[in-house]
């Protein structure tokens, strides 16, 4: 941890001399090679976002089982159409929140919904949540667009600090956190009660000065060149990130 001595002999952070607080983030369209961000709104999105999230996934074959895929978001909050246009306009008029669309570029639809939260531009800090992806964007590059487009918002915006928060026990977000260069901060035990149930939450985080190196991952993973005749990638973006610097070795 690096650190100044003032004029009394304490340790205390580095002076941010040449950093200016980013203004709040607006709602804009973000568009990549495979997906576009679209600011969320239930009457052009709601009816395919309920499509996309009843499909069960191919794996899993019912509406019961495909339901465990919200189990960490403390379950799925509405059981039919009405239910969900009803839950995104409270998503949407949420000023916590800023919601976006994901919608694939190959035919227009909304397949997935993803949040900037808990913004503290003051402090130059901002999250990444409420990822509620659909079985069509399960492994697939649009999913990693869609939240490298996020990133890269967020940062060319000004902020400094980016954070990924999720269940403790959640295997498939931590992995996807540090796949695309989270770095692991550690878990706040008891932080919430989530349906009933207590949750600790694992913190990750992305700083301004990481940035550009995770960056340069991205780009060089989403390159055309990175991927074979039917799509499979040549070289993961885990291993990518992974090189770049041992986890937690922040100076």
């Amino acid at each position: 941890m690096t650190h100044d001595i003032n004029d009394y002999g304490q340790p205390v952070g580095p002076e941010l001399a040449h950093w200016k607080a980013p203004s709040a983030l607006e709602a804009e369209c973000l568009e990549g090679r495979f997906c576009r961000l679209e600011p969320l709104d239930v009457g052009r999105h709601a009816e395919s976002l309920w499509q996309a999230w009843r499909e069960p996934a191919p794996a899993l074959g019912n509406d019961h089982e495909a339901r465990a895929r919200w189990t960490y978001l403390g379950g799925r909050p509405f059981d039919d159409e009405t239910g969900c246009r009803a839950w995104l306009a409270s998503m949407g008029a949420d000023r916590e929140l800023l919601c976006h669309a994901v919608v694939d570029l190959a035919d227009g639809q909304a397949v997935g919904l993803a949040a900037y939260l808990n913004s503290v531009p003051v402090d130059g800090r901002i999250e990444i949540g409420h990822l509620s992806f659909s079985p069509r964007l399960s492994r697939t590059p649009m999913s990693s667009e869609a939240l490298m487009l996020m990133m890269a918002h967020a940062f060319d915006k000004g902020y400094r600090r980016l954070e990924w928060k999720c269940d403790a026990l959640n295997a498939p977000s931590r992995c996807a956190a540090e796949r695309l260069g989270f770095r692991f901060e550690g878990v706040f035990h008891q932080h919430r009660v989530v349906a009933g149930r207590n949750r600790d939450t694992a913190w990750f985080a992305v700083l301004d000065g990481e940035w550009p190196a995770i960056r340069e991952c991205h780009r060089r993973w989403l390159a055309p060149e990175n991927f074979d005749a039917a799509g499979r990638q040549r070289r993961s973006l885990s291993s990518m990130t992974a090189a770049l610097q041992p986890a937690n070795s922040r100076p």
